[in-house]
């Protein structure tokens, strides 16, 4: 089983003014996945975002998903976050996604999303929408484990 920690990136939710849906809805989708070891919410901060991520890194988490702080606010930072942390971009997660999105409004072509690696995990930033959430996660989960696979070396083909 695999494990999976769970990031929110919001000003609001960190002040304990807003719940935190994404991330829930998150850890409850993604509970038949693998175990949900950790989940936090933090402010839009980029360095924040990058320092727990970097953490949960270290700590061998082989997913993390974030939550919010993907758009063209100017406190949406975890797109930069996330990429201070990953080693190796995986554009093709955050493209699917952002196809997916285009089917349901044309604001997903705003989406700054990024996708990525780190030593053996895999970072994949997502909408900070409930709506969103439940859009998306179904156009990557069928993804999940083979890339984590690949990520840990399993590059066994089948016969």
């Amino acid at each position: 089983m695999w494990t999976v920690a769970i990031l929110t990136s919001s000003d609001q939710g960190a002040m304990g003014l807003r719940a935190d849906e994404s991330g829930a809805l998150l850890q409850e989708s993604l509970a038949g996945f693998g175990e949900v070891r950790d989940r936090r919410i933090l402010p839009d901060e980029e360095e924040q975002l990058a320092a727990q991520m970097r953490e949960w890194v270290e700590q061998g988490m082989d997913l993390i998903v974030t939550t919010g702080g993907t758009g063209l606010g100017p406190r949406d930072v975890t797109p930069e976050a996330t990429r201070r942390v990953i080693t190796r971009e995986i554009p093709g997660i955050a493209e699917a996604m952002r196809q997916e999105s285009l089917k349901h409004t044309q604001m997903g072509m705003l989406s700054r999303a990024v996708a990525g690696q780190s030593g053996q995990t895999l970072v994949i930033n997502m909408p900070g929408s409930p709506k969103a959430v439940r859009e998306l996660l179904p156009v990557i989960r069928p993804i999940l484990d083979h890339a984590l696979r690949l990520i840990h070396g399993q590059t066994q083909h089948e016969k």
